[in-house]
């Protein structure tokens, strides 16, 4: 007898559950017809294919044989997830070299074979980069350092 695919089946059930909040939220916009689109028209659409490649995958899962579900690695998720919502909270305050050497820390101590030396000097040239690239390049009206 063959086990279930457990992990493409709850990659399955994610996808159309996506597809189901997707299709939730797009609820009151205006379809349109094909010649004349409206504004709910695309994304019904991908909202769709998102749900039928979801069902697909979970049928899929249903019917070959499969491994169990492999264990979640809780660390790096927790950890990256801190880095992206620190971001966002530390950017108005610290300004953007000093966050983004902060978040690349948090996020850079998810992986267990870290090392602090490079990782001090990989968020150093990141922050360096995206001073760079955002303030100086583009333009972007953030704070560079601390508002006082």
């Amino acid at each position: 007898m063959t086990r279930v695919n457990t992990a493409d089946l709850a990659f399955g059930l994610f996808l159309m559950a996506v597809a189901a909040v997707a299709l939730y939220l797009i609820a009151d916009l205006p379809m349109g017809s094909t010649s004349r689109m409206g504004p709910g028209y695309v994304p019904r659409a991908l909202a769709v294919m998102i749900a039928l490649i979801g069902a697909f995958i979970a049928g899929r899962a249903l019917v070959a044989a499969g491994e169990a579900f492999p264990d979640i690695a809780w660390r790096p998720i927790l950890l990256v997830g801190a880095a992206v919502g620190l971001f966002g909270l530390l950017l108005p305050r610290l300004g953007l070299a000093a966050t983004a050497f902060i978040v690349v820390l948090i996020a850079g101590s998810a992986s267990k074979d870290m090392r602090w030396k490079e990782l001090v000097m990989i968020a150093v040239l990141l922050s360096a980069f995206a001073v760079l690239l955002f303030v100086k390049a583009l333009g972007l009206p953030m704070p560079i350092w601390p508002v006082s």
